[in-house]
């Protein structure tokens, strides 16, 4: 069996970062769904980003134009169909967390559930390749981790309605 590379702390770091983000992010939309409806706020999410996007991109295309003379031509990038879809899995995100949010599960139960059903799906995708990833066979300790998630799911969503 082949020895699997270790990810540096560089990793684990963004990827927390990138939990914390969502988090936040999950709680704004949310808020503006609360003032408006779900699909508004997956609107103005999905607005907010385009723009700066744009504004990205015309500036890394000005910088690029500065280097072009000392630049070889780049290859064209080859995106598959499916590369799309972020768009669509975004703001349906977007809609699904601003109902749960918005519900008596609130924040701290939709990004636990949330964070199952992302564990569910990244183990079904690596177990079956599926969007070009390398398949994986799947074993007891990923089935008992989404056993836990879960289990703490449910903890973190029948713990929330205490008061102190």
């Amino acid at each position: 069996m082949p020895s699997v590379a270790r990810p540096s702390l560089i990793y684990f770091l963004a990827a927390f970062a990138a939990g914390c983000i969502m988090a936040v992010m999950t709680h704004l939309n949310a808020t503006v769904a609360l003032y408006g409806s779900p699909m508004y706020a997956s609107w103005a999410g999905h607005g907010c980003g385009t723009v700066a996007a744009i504004a990205i991109l015309v500036f890394l295309r000005f910088r690029r134009r500065e280097s072009e003379e000392n630049t070889p031509k780049a290859e064209k990038i080859s995106v598959p169909w499916w590369g799309y879809l972020g768009g669509v899995s975004g703001a349906a995100t977007v809609v699904a967390a601003s109902l749960a949010v918005n519900s008596p599960l609130a924040l701290s139960g939709a990004i636990a559930l949330g964070l199952g059903g992302q564990v569910l799906f990244s183990l079904a995708a690596d177990q079956w390749g599926l969007f070009g990833l390398p398949a994986r066979r799947l074993d007891l300790r990923d089935l008992s981790a989404v056993i836990f998630i879960l289990a703490g799911s449910v903890l973190v969503i029948m713990s929330g309605g205490a008061q102190a």
